[in-house]
């Protein structure tokens, strides 16, 4: 039986354009990309989708995961993610992830559309507070916003309420000089 997506050789091993080098991108985001990217390959997948974003987020940025906190909400999450790297995103494998809800971008080869559109809608966020590099959070707010998004399928899984982090992170903002433009639910 022959896998339904062909091996990659030693050469082809990059998932799209280096999206990880966008000068739009903060240290701890480009980690981010970094980490999805090496995760959707490890994981066969030909796309980096907003459930690799999820898990490289928990992984690689403080900020986005002080929204979940330390508690149990957290630990069902990340063994979510841990499943379904080794099995329940199976099904996941030789789809694209798109809902529909977005505009497909089409330039951004090695996301998925909503994983391109999560990113764009990130860096909108943070030139909405004046230009600065994107942020995790704003790239988890992309992320959550759309109920057909992998990531946000991964949070029912877990239990987690995407409204409730999109909420989270508006509170984990306040204080901040956060224009009011910001739009969480945009998507």
């Amino acid at each position: 039986m022959q896998p339904r997506i062909p091996r990659q050789q030693v050469g082809e091993q990059t998932v799209g354009p280096r999206h990880d080098n966008d000068a739009r991108l903060s240290a701890e985001l480009a980690a981010v990309v970094s980490g999805a990217r090496r995760r959707a390959l490890r994981d066969g997948d030909r796309q980096i989708d907003t459930a690799h974003l999820l898990h490289s987020l928990l992984e690689y940025d403080t900020g986005a995961r002080t929204v979940f906190g330390d508690g149990p909400e957290i630990a069902r999450l990340l063994g979510y993610l841990v499943q379904r790297s080794i099995g329940y995103g199976l099904r996941w494998q030789g789809s694209v992830e798109d809902s529909g809800a977005v505009p497909v971008v089409t330039e951004a080869e090695g996301l998925s559309p909503l994983a391109a559109g999560a990113m764009e809608y990130a860096h909108e966020r943070a030139a909405a507070r004046g230009g600065d590099p994107a942020l995790g959070v704003d790239l988890l707010a992309a992320i959550v916003a759309d109920p057909g998004a992998r990531a946000v399928e991964v949070l029912d899984r877990a239990g987690i309420d995407a409204h409730e982090v999109l909420s989270r992170i508006e509170d984990t903002l306040t204080g901040t000089d956060r224009p009011d433009s910001w739009d969480t639910s945009r998507h």
